[in-house]
C-alpha cells in the first residue's frame, strides 16, 4: 500500500464559533489550521484541504480545496468522500483524515491508524479515546479511508446516512486507541482559551 494522503475536514458551518472559517482562528500566533498542517503533513504523502464556499480565501495555504459533492452540508463524510475522490485521481490507496479544530492530534496518528487495519481487505479505521461508559469513544473526523470504498460511501451518502460510525461499522472498521484528550477539539471560545493555556 502507497503512502496515505492527508485530507483536513474543514467543510463544517463552526455555528458555535458565530460561523466562519474556524480554522483560521488564531492559536498561539498561527492559526488552526497552520497547527494541524504541521502535525498532518509530515505523516502524509500530500495534503489537501476540505472546505465549501470560495476556494480563493484559502489560496495562501497552497492545497486543493476540494467541496463536497454531496449538497446540503451532509456532514464529515462529504467530506471524507471529496477526499477519495481526489486521492483516486492522485492513484492513491487511501486518505488519512484530521480535523480543521483539533490542533494537538497525536504526531504518530497515521502510523496508529495504519497498525489498527493491518491485514484487512479494505484498510479502514477511526482513532478512539478511552470513555468510562462505552470503552473507546471514537472520533470520526479521525481515520484511514480507503479509496476503494468510495462508491460505497457515496450511494450511502446519497440515500440519506450521516453518521459517520454507522458506515464504518458496516465495513468492520478497526479502532486504534489514543491517550485521553488526545483529540481536544475548538467548538467554542472558551475551548480557544483553554487550547492557549494548552500551547
Amino acid at each position: 500500500m502507497t503512502q496515505p494522503l492527508g485530507v483536513i475536514l474543514a467543510g463544517g458551518q463552526a455555528t458555535r464559533m458565530g460561523g466562519g472559517d474556524k480554522g483560521r482562528l488564531p492559536l498561539g500566533g498561527r492559526s488552526l489550521l497552520d497547527h494541524v498542517m504541521d502535525r498532518l503533513g509530515p505523516q502524509v504523502a500530500g495534503l489537501a484541504l476540505n472546505a465549501n464556499g470560495d476556494a480563493a480565501r484559502f489560496a495562501d495555504l497552497g492545497l486543493p480545496v476540494l467541496p463536497d459533492s454531496i449538497d446540503g452540508f451532509a456532514g464529515p463524510l462529504a467530506g471524507v468522500l471529496a477526499g477519495r475522490d481526489w486521492a483516486a485521481g492522485q492513484g492513491a490507496d487511501c486518505i488519512v483524515t484530521a480535523a480543521a479544530d483539533t490542533p494537538f492530534f497525536p504526531c504518530d496518528l497515521v502510523p496508529r491508524l495504519l497498525l489498527a487495519a493491518e491485514g484487512m481487505a479494505h484498510p479502514l479505521a477511526l482513532a478512539g479515546t478511552p470513555d468510562p461508559r462505552r470503552g473507546l469513544a471514537r472520533h470520526p473526523t479521525f481515520g484511514l479511508w480507503p479509496v476503494a470504498l468510495r462508491n460505497d460511501l457515496r450511494s450511502a451518502l446519497n440515500q440519506g446516512l450521516r453518521k459517520v460510525v454507522m458506515w464504518t461499522d458496516s465495513h468492520g472498521a478497526a479502532t486504534a486507541a489514543f491517550d485521553d484528550n488526545a483529540f481536544f477539539n475548538i467548538n467554542t471560545p472558551e475551548d480557544l482559551a483553554a487550547a492557549e493555556a494548552m500551547l
